[in-house]
């Protein structure tokens, strides 16, 4: 079995790689990033390295690594013979992969099984978003063939996998915990072989559970200890205002979850408690930096901030927490940040309204659109 992973860098190696390689495939890791894949190739294992309980050393071999920048027919080849391409490189790159994708799947031979594609992105529906940009590379007529040859699957993944080490080198330290939750109807009875993951009939509440949870905790804890001058997660914990916010931030997001869902309220309380726990983890290294870079994407429509709370506000409920979490992400200000130094920008230079209708996506006729437009009013000094 051969597996195709887009994107070789620490996600990709110690999440989705790893559990494509424990479930007994050839995982072929392509990136852009030379030096990365250079390494690789003169690589014969790395190791990734879990923390925290139960955590222990995973040896990872029976890689290759291409370059898919300079190799891209390799690429395409091995595409065409694979058995599942993931992807872990972020939604607004999935763009790039497409085409090779699109290529190998024209290239594949018709009695193959369909080759099963999975964006492991931070992101509701990303492999949705992934075929309609495969698809257009295809032209109309060809499409029907094409779109036969493959199996394109939702997914849901959750492991904190911070900044490294300078001297990692390949390998990779992650935490113990994991969750890899795949859309089973895509495959029509033929689901690949991955025991690591756990494949469901409706994956939206997995989706959100874990974005509206996870995400949205991590990234309010983030821009609120940046605030403090908190330089890590964890050090960004040691502040109770901080993990007040956050709380509260959980409990809205966890109502409307539970609320829309149908989750068990105690259930649902204690995933949230434990994610407090897993981002508190000492021996992640995570910085408040890392973890509240690209604002622009984070404040967008259907992620985890506007998102929850656009539909908390359709309920006919303000959201204070998470309006105040808001907030400190539009005050995020990062000259590294390519997105933060954006924002900033657009708040120097244009209206409150035009940040919310352009970044936050909202219409003025939304019920949250006045209170962002407060945050925004607020972050500009107004």
């Amino acid at each position: 079995m051969k597996a195709i992973h887009f994107g070789a860098g620490n996600i990709g190696r110690g999440f989705v790689g790893l559990l494509l390689h424990e479930a007994g495939y050839e995982v072929v890791f392509a990136d852009v990033n030379s030096a990365l894949i250079d390494s690789l190739q003169a690589a014969a294992t790395y190791d990734v390295l879990e923390q925290g309980e139960g955590g222990r050393t995973h040896r990872v071999d029976n890689f290759r690594a291409i370059n898919s920048s300079t190799d891209a027919e390799a690429l395409i080849d091995e595409i065409a013979t694979a058995d599942i391409v993931t992807t872990a490189v972020g939604p607004n790159v999935l763009k790039f992969v497409a085409p090779v994708i699109a290529a190998g799947l024209a290239r594949r031979a018709v009695e193959l099984a369909p080759l099963a594609v999975i964006a492991c992105e931070n992101a509701i529906n990303a492999t949705d978003l992934l075929a309609e940009q495969v698809r257009g590379h295809v032209t109309q007529a060809d499409w029907p063939g094409v779109a036969s040859r493959a199996a394109f699957a939702n997914t849901a993944v959750d492991r904190i996998v911070p900044n490294q080490a300078a001297d990692a080198g390949t390998s990779v330290t992650v935490e113990a915990f994991y969750e890899w939750v795949i859309e089973r109807g895509a495959f029509r009875g033929a689901e690949p072989v991955i025991p690591g993951a756990t494949f469901v009939d409706d994956l939206e509440p997995y989706i959100e559970r874990k974005l509206f949870t996870v995400n949205t905790g991590h990234a309010t804890i983030a821009y609120l200890g940046h605030e403090a001058g908190a330089t890590s997660i964890a050090e960004a914990l040691q502040f109770p205002e901080v993990v007040a916010v956050a709380r509260r931030v959980l409990e809205e997001t966890s109502a409307l979850l539970v609320d829309k869902h149908g989750l068990d309220e105690d259930a649902q309380r204690a995933y949230r408690e434990k994610i407090l726990t897993r981002f508190s983890n000492p021996a992640l290294l995570d910085t408040t930096l890392r973890v509240g870079r690209q604002p622009l994407r984070k404040l967008s429509r259907t992620e985890r901030f506007i998102g929850p709370a656009a539909e908390i506000a359709e309920s006919g409920t303000t959201p204070v927490a998470l309006l105040e979490a808001i907030g400190a992400a539009l005050r995020f200000a990062v000259p590294t940040d390519d997105q933060s130094v954006e924002l900033q920008r657009m708040l120097r230079a244009v209206s409150a309204e035009h940040v919310v209708q352009q970044v936050c996506g909202l219409d003025p006729a939304h019920p949250l659109y006045e209170h962002v437009v407060l945050e925004v009013r607020r972050a500009q000094g107004l």
